[in-house]
């Protein structure tokens, strides 16, 4: 066995073949694409909403941007985004087709339709040519990426000079005590609201685990670094439930 194809990483809070995890998590999203929607109201309390708004809030879109939105599934902040720019272009990519098939589904991308693109691809071998977009954002989606610091690189590539990544992803409560309380909820409830309106309480087990076994906050930003970006910073969201990071191409 080569050292490449001998490389393991983790799946929840199991250890997998690295060639093994993007089925597995394909599977997950496969899985619960028809109720992925309601079941982020039902777990955040419909929080996420206020998440992804404040991403659009430091994002700020600009007329006549093209944004590329990696993991971006039902395409919620590609309409946000639009919606927000005025005019633009967004290309929705995603690993697991059924995803994209229920965004292509929802009122928006009827509304939007000419400005949208809908992409089947991997974060860590993005199907476009270097300097293509102004804007990457990746919204709950990079945790799920076998290798984040090559999804890292390959937004820099496709992304033009002066070119901004805008990551949204769940990370650490800096308070024990909270963390805690924080956790007790997650592994206690939130598999079994994915039983009850899923129909399926394995794959919200894995997506609990995925946000524990996610790097904190400054180790992401000084993963965000490495790939060569500039001006990194990040904002923890209800107390750093989640966390945005922002970088850009200079």
């Amino acid at each position: 066995m080569s050292e490449e194809t001998g490389k393991t990483t983790h799946f929840g809070y199991a250890e997998v073949p690295e060639s093994e995890k993007a089925g597995r998590v394909q599977g997950v999203f496969s899985s619960v694409a028809t109720k992925y929607d309601v079941m982020n109201d039902a777990m955040s309390m419909g929080i996420h909403r206020v998440w992804k708004d404040a991403m659009m809030d430091w994002l700020a879109p600009r007329p006549g941007q093209r944004l590329l939105d990696v993991a971006g599934g039902t395409g919620d902040i590609s309409f946000r985004f639009l919606k927000r720019a005025g005019r633009g272009h967004a290309t929705v990519l995603d690993l697991t087709e059924p995803m994209l098939v229920e965004g292509r589904k929802r009122a928006e991308a009827e509304a939007l339709g000419d400005s949208l693109d809908w992409v089947v691809g991997d974060a860590m071998a993005l199907p476009f040519a270097d300097n293509s977009f102004d804007v990457y954002t990746v919204s709950f989606g990079i945790r799920n990426v076998t290798r984040p610091e090559v999804a890292l690189a390959e937004a820099y590539r496709v992304l033009k000079p002066g070119g901004r990544l805008m990551v949204l992803e769940f990370s650490h409560i800096p308070n024990d005590m909270m963390q805690k309380a924080y956790d007790l909820y997650s592994f206690n409830i939130i598999p079994r609201m994915g039983q009850m309106i899923a129909g399926d309480r394995d794959s919200y087990q894995y997506l609990v685990e995925s946000i524990r076994r996610f790097p904190d906050q400054e180790t992401f930003l000084g993963m965000v670094r490495g790939a060569g970006f500039e001006n990194a910073k990040y904002r923890n969201l209800t107390m750093g439930v989640a966390c945005l990071h922002s970088g850009w191409k200079l």
